[in-house]
């Protein structure tokens, strides 16, 4: 265990997801990094994380453990790390994380409006994309909202 509790190469595993969302400039074209901007884009990405994982924890019973929101000019990105329930780690364990995978999936088609409605209301942009992703080794999700340009045409 480190100095948090973890174990070791988590900390290696994850700090990825540290680095995405503390890089500057890369990617975030159209965002301003300046002072109260940069500071309201914290918020902004809280708010969206713990909007999503309150989601999550709804309707499985759990949140992540973590959970870490990037933008960029046109994509939110949620990463959530410690995401599997009790019952979905007894499947994987026992070599059944398609099934896992699957149910999941279905759940994020089904869920696919309102946690678009959630981005919406919070970054006041038109979501046009949502995909998402599970993980098993490390255990994560990746929530990706495509955000609709700004200025373009309403339908």
């Amino acid at each position: 265990m480190d100095g948090h509790g973890r174990p070791p190469d988590r900390f290696f595993r994850f700090s990825f997801l540290r680095a995405l969302s503390s890089r500057g400039g890369k990617g975030d074209e159209g965002m301003d990094d300046a002072g109260d901007g940069a500071r309201d884009r914290g918020k902004l990405s809280a708010a969206i994380s713990n909007a999503i994982v309150g989601i999550h924890r709804e309707h499985y019973g759990r949140g992540a453990s973590r959970a870490r929101t990037v933008m960029g000019a046109d994509y939110i990105i949620c990463f959530m790390e410690d995401i599997y329930t009790p019952v979905e780690k007894t499947l994987i364990e026992a070599g059944r994380f398609e099934a896992v995978q699957a149910t999941r999936s279905a759940f994020q088609d089904t869920m696919r409006e309102r946690f678009s409605d959630a981005v919406e209301e919070l970054s006041g942009r038109k979501v046009v994309g949502f995909l998402s992703q599970v993980h098993v080794d490390p255990d994560l999700s990746v929530e990706t909202f495509i955000l609709e340009a700004p200025g373009s045409p309403k339908d």
